[in-house]
């Protein structure tokens, strides 16, 4: 089997995170719940953790979708239940994503407020909230919200989709 390895996400609604990622080639498993840092970022936010195989979709393609998929520039009210941030697990981790991030930058007018931050602990939604968009996606808020981010995901990034 091939390596495994894993990221956590946060940014928007882990409905959307989960069915963004989910959609890809290369992603193992998608968890949706809540993850937690340290320091003044040690309250529970919305996130998933994605497990993924590098030989087949890059860390970099991974940060790259997850910041054209929230709104990775905006410092809006709601921040502290969608904080915009990438999980590391590793210090290794960490540095390779800080390359990345300050790479992506590039892709944007206004500055990523996209945290680096290190994991620390995770709980998972509820039971019947998990694998919301591919349970019913013609529910309201997928129509809504979700669908219009998979249709840019499939036209940007058709060859990393499913």
């Amino acid at each position: 089997m091939s390596e495994i390895l894993k990221i956590g996400l946060g940014g928007g609604c882990h409905w959307c995170t989960e069915a963004v990622f989910q959609s890809l080639k290369g992603i193992h498993k998608v968890t949706q719940g809540y993850i937690k840092s340290d320091n003044e970022n040690n309250y529970f936010s919305e996130a998933v953790i994605v497990q993924y195989e590098p030989k087949i979709i890059l860390l970099r393609d991974l940060i790259e979708i997850h910041l054209h998929t929230h709104k990775s520039t905006s410092n809006h009210s709601f921040r502290k239940k969608y904080r915009s941030a990438i999980y590391y697990f590793s210090v290794s981790d960490k540095k390779n994503i800080e390359i990345i991030l300050k790479e992506l930058q590039k892709e944007f007018n206004d500055p990523l407020i996209t945290q680096i931050i290190p994991f620390k602990e995770f709980q998972s939604s509820r039971k019947e909230l998990l694998n919301y968009y591919f349970s019913d996606p013609e529910k309201p808020f997928c129509k809504l919200y979700i669908h219009p981010k998979l249709a840019m995901l499939k036209e940007k990034y058709n060859k990393l989709t499913l």
